[in-house]
């Protein structure tokens, strides 16, 4: 009976030291998962760390200029706001006007054609076409239609004139695409003559012939007006020859002013007279400008 009693408290010591070993176990697993928790804790600490670190060296970096060194070793900073306004300055230059106008000529659809028209009639014929155009529904085949003008100052009775004129009379510009149709509509139109060239197949104009024709006469390029100094814009100057061998005329300058003197010949490419002036009952032969002289 003592010896079964012995037995029993033997188990139940060996049951305690197990489920003190039991305890132990997880105590230590409890201990070991706290410290790998911290260590992650610690680990995050030190990467954020460096990350604000490294952010802080990325703002308070300076701006670095590059320095390039001339013949005279004088250091030259170049920055990116000189490029800028380098940069402004190019898109700033002027264009080439001339090359401007052509452009715009090239850019245009279709082709254009030179057509007859009765002298004088240039701008009517020109209405004329585009009122049919109109009228035929042929916007889609005929675009356009230009008289070449120009400004020139005529010297007509010894006055200054400036005139605005047909450059070249008897011819009017068609930029078209050309059809049987819109040859047609442009053939018939009133106060047309014909095309320029092959009746039924006109050739179309050059770009240059194009732009020779319709460019305004103040048009040039920055190096030809440098060279030109800058007096190709005035308009020309033409003498409207209204004077008659033999015609009386009043000198209006020089030492035989206000005398009456006697045209005996007119040289239009000089715009000069030679005049007969009577002096002392005499005539003596004198050379005068168009401007000097006036019709009595």
């Amino acid at each position: 009976m003592q010896a079964d009693t012995d037995v029993e408290a033997v188990a139940d010591d060996a049951d305690d030291t197990d489920a003190d070993d039991t305890d132990a176990d997880v105590t230590d697993t409890d201990a070991d998962t706290d410290e790998a928790a911290a260590e992650e804790v610690i680990v995050d600490e030190v990467e954020r760390d460096d990350s604000e670190d490294l952010d802080d060296e990325q703002v308070h970096q300076p701006q670095v200029s590059t320095l390039t060194f001339s013949d005279d070793e004088t250091p030259v900073v170049e920055s990116d706001d000189e490029d800028a306004d380098a940069a402004a300055d190019v898109d700033a230059a002027p264009g080439d006007p001339v090359q401007e106008f052509k452009d715009a000529l090239a850019a245009k659809y279709g082709d254009w054609y030179v057509v007859h028209s009765y002298a004088g009639y240039e701008n009517r014929v020109k209405a004329n076409l585009e009122n049919r155009t109109t009228s035929l529904n042929m916007e889609d085949f005929i675009f356009e239609a230009e008289v070449p003008m120009e400004e020139v100052t005529e010297i007509k009775n010894g006055q200054k004139k400036l005139v605005r004129r047909v450059r070249m009379p008897g011819y009017v510009l068609v930029r078209m695409d050309l059809t049987d149709e819109s040859w047609g509509a442009v053939r018939h139109t009133p106060g047309v003559t014909g095309f320029v060239g092959n009746a039924h197949q006109p050739v179309p104009l050059s770009l240059d012939e194009v732009f020779t024709m319709l460019a305004p006469a103040d048009l040039e390029s920055p190096a030809t007006s440098g060279a030109a100094g800058g007096s190709s814009g005035k308009p020309k100057e033409v003498a409207v020859v209204d004077f008659e061998v033999g015609e009386s005329v009043t000198v209006m300058e020089g030492p035989f002013e206000t005398l009456p003197a006697t045209i005996s010949e007119i040289n239009p490419d000089t715009q000069k007279l030679k005049v007969l002036v009577s002096i002392f009952g005499r005539e003596t032969p004198v050379e005068l400008s168009f401007n000097q002289v006036a019709k009595i």
